[in-house]
């Protein structure tokens, strides 16, 4: 319990710094780019000892887009930590107006640890005001195209499923997920966790695990 607790704890200032970072990032990428970030700040629900995907962040984009060249991810930032002995990095990509991309890496070879979308209602810009249903069109429309990358990036890691499976393990998640500011399942090696802020957002990641001697 006071494990689960903690983890809760770790995830939340994550999520809350992941949040304010990539909101920063839509309006001043640059200054985005030079905010020193130490270990704790930048993932501190992930211990040092966490193991790592076996694949650095562009050779995930670059499966990525391979596999998915009409949802294509730009280049990801790389903000290096303000600590010269931290073992983490953090990068940074934006999809859309509201949709970032964001993932913490060891630092020696940059493989992932933790590869993380994020959902930001509140950086949508808005010139004229909104009836309900075309909020509701625009918010159905942001959910969608949401659960399209959670599918595709469930896929690259579970590549003996089918691509109907991820949408519908996507979808899965988000409705477990749905109001609790902390949600997680695990499958075999990976780990998938749902946060959901209401209105500032929600953020979706997905991490390896080891397994111990009685998992296996």
């Amino acid at each position: 319990m006071l494990k689960k607790t903690a983890a809760l704890r770790f995830f939340l200032l994550a999520i809350s710094f992941s949040t304010a970072s990539l909101s920063l990032a839509a309006e001043e990428p640059a200054a985005a780019l030079r905010i020193g970030q130490s270990e704790q700040s930048m993932a501190p629900y992930l211990r040092e000892d966490a193991p790592a995907f076996n694949l650095t962040i562009q050779q995930f984009r670059e499966k990525f887009n391979a596999d998915n060249p009409q949802m294509a991810l730009e280049e990801y930032k790389i903000i290096m930590p303000r600590e010269e002995k931290s073992p983490l990095l953090r990068a940074a990509g934006r999809i859309n107006e509201t949709l970032y991309t964001s993932a913490a890496l060891e630092k020696s070879q940059r493989r992932i640890k933790s590869l993380q979308l994020t959902y930001l209602p509140s950086a949508m810009p808005i010139s004229v005001p909104e009836t309900a249903e075309s909020a509701a069109k625009r918010e159905k429309a942001a959910a969608e195209l949401m659960t399209s990358y959670m599918a595709a990036f469930i896929l690259i890691f579970e590549p003996t499923q089918t691509p109907q499976a991820c949408r519908k393990k996507a979808l899965e998640l988000l409705k477990k997920g749905k109001g609790e500011p902390f949600y997680q399942q695990t499958e075999g090696t990976l780990r998938f966790v749902v946060a959901d802020s209401g209105e500032k957002g929600i953020t979706f990641a997905l991490e390896p695990i080891k397994l111990s001697l009685s998992d296996k």
